[in-house]
This record gives structure tokens, C-alpha cells and sequence, in this order.
């Protein structure tokens, strides 16, 4: 901040460091220090102004959006998306970007139960993220893959009731490597336990949760812990079964309790 340079190389700096600053922020939220992490986020906007950056300030715009999406806002979540789009649509060089914006605004619909408008969000985000040109994306979008989208297209379909999509999609994520992203690797498997367990198909639920659990009790999240935690709550009304019971204990020992 009290540094001399020139005006390309100061904006290249508040550009870095508001990236840095949502990463911060991010974090903070999955940690489930959800004022922190508004915070940051604010803060973020700010020096993407800053940099003039209008791709970086649409990603934090999406980033913003997951956050209130998870924290139970969908319609919130819904115009932080489609605003983070707009912003960017216009622009060359940030077709994954715009992916991910319209890839939270379907998380958002599905959430809120609004099946048409969280599968068209989806479909756009897929014709985008196939066009993404890796020559033209920003390198912190590098983490976004097909694999990626797949991962949230598994909740998407969860949450639309859509079981057999949602099974199709978890599939498509399996080549995401655990060792690499055991967290998203995590959440998505407790998803997919989820599916499982509406299905009435207790012995594969009860599998894959476990496998969830596993992973995530390699990492500190309380976003990613409470994925599991939710599938405690699901199996409560089964808990006279000797293999609930034994999952709920041992996810109560591996895991740490939500905020």
C-alpha cells in the first residue's frame, strides 16, 4: 500500500490480492466463521474495483453467492449469481468464469425447489465450461473441471429429488482424485449417500457415508462436516439398527460437531 509503481503493475497487485483476499474468505466461511468471511468478501469486491478486474469481481460475486446458498438464502444466492454473469458475459477470456457463476445459480434454484430454471442454470454452465479455452481462463480457475461440475450437478439433482440424475452425475466426478480434493471428494460422497438413503437403500448409503467419513476426517471444515452430520439426522429415525447406530457413533468419535 505504500509502495511506487506503475499503474499497470499496481493494478496486477490489488488484482493478486483480492483473490488472495476471497481464498481468505472462503476459508474463513468454511471454517464457519460466516462474519469473517462477509468481511473478506467485501473486501475482495473492493480491490477487484481496485485492479479494474471485472472477472475477478464476478468470481467473488459467485463466491458471495455460494455463501449465502449454503447458509439456507437461495434467492439471495440466485441474484448474486446472475449478477456476477451479467457483469462478465460481455467480456472475452472468462468463459469459466460465467460456468461457475450459472453452475451456483443452479445450486441456488435447486435448492429453492425451482426445477426448470436450476436445470437450464446447469445446461448453460456445461455448454460454457466446454468451451473454456485453457489458453484464455484465469489460472485460478484451473480447480474448475468437468469433474467439478459434476460434483455440484450431484447435489443439484439431490436436492431437485431427481435420484437417478444425481447417481449418473457422482459417477461422472469419480475421476476427481480424493488425495488431491478430498474435501470436495467428501462432500460429494455424502451427497451421494444422501441419494442413497431416499432411495431406501440403506446398505449402499450406509457404504458410501462411510467412505465420506473417512476422507473428511482428514480435513477441518465445518461446511464439509456438516454434509455428514446431515446424514446422522436422515438415519435418526432407523437408529435401532445395529449398522445406524455403529455409523452414528463412529461419525460422533471422527468427526467434530457443527457450529
Amino acid at each position: 500500500m505504500q509502495g511506487t509503481y506503475t499503474e499497470e503493475t499496481g493494478k496486477a497487485l490489488f488484482r493478486a490480492t483480492a483473490e488472495l483476499t476471497r481464498q481468505i474468505g472462503w476459508s474463513a466461511f468454511d471454517a464457519g466463521h460466516h462474519g469473517a468471511a462477509q468481511r473478506h468478501f467485501i473486501q475482495a469486491l473492493r480491490l477487484a474495483r481496485a485492479a479494474g478486474d471485472i472477472h475477478v469481481g464476478a468470481y467473488v460475486l459467485t463466491t458471495m453467492s455460494l455463501a449465502a446458498f449454503l447458509r439456507g438464502h437461495p434467492s439471495e444466492a440466485v441474484d448474486m449469481a446472475e449478477g456476477a454473469y451479467e457483469r462478465a458475459k460481455n467480456l472475452p477470456g472468462g468463459t469459466k468464469v460465467l460456468s461457475f457463476a450459472k453452475l451456483a445459480q443452479a445450486r441456488a434454484h435447486a435448492r429453492a425447489g425451482e426445477a426448470n430454471e436450476a436445470t437450464a442454470a446447469l445446461v448453460l454452465s456445461e455448454n460454457l465450461l466446454d468451451q473454456a479455452r485453457p489458453d484464455t481462463h484465469p489460472a485460478w480457475m484451473n480447480y474448475y473441471t468437468r469433474e467439478r461440475l459434476a460434483t455440484d450437478a450431484t447435489e443439484i439433482y439431490r436436492d431437485l429429488g431427481r435420484s437417478r440424475d444425481a447417481l449418473a452425475w457422482s459417477r461422472q466426478a469419480d475421476a476427481m482424485p480424493a488425495d488431491r480434493y478430498t474435501r470436495a471428494v467428501g462432500i460429494r460422497l455424502a451427497v451421494e449417500a444422501s441419494v442413497h438413503l431416499q432411495n431406501d437403500d440403506l446398505d449402499q448409503g450406509l457404504a458410501v457415508a462411510d467412505r465420506s467419513v473417512r476422507l473428511l476426517s482428514q480435513v477441518r471444515s465445518a461446511r464439509a462436516h456438516g454434509y455428514v452430520h446431515d446424514l446422522t439426522t436422515l438415519l435418526a429415525p432407523r437408529q435401532r439398527d445395529k449398522r445406524v447406530a455403529a455409523f452414528v457413533e463412529h461419525t460422533r468419535r471422527s468427526l467434530p460437531a457443527t457450529s
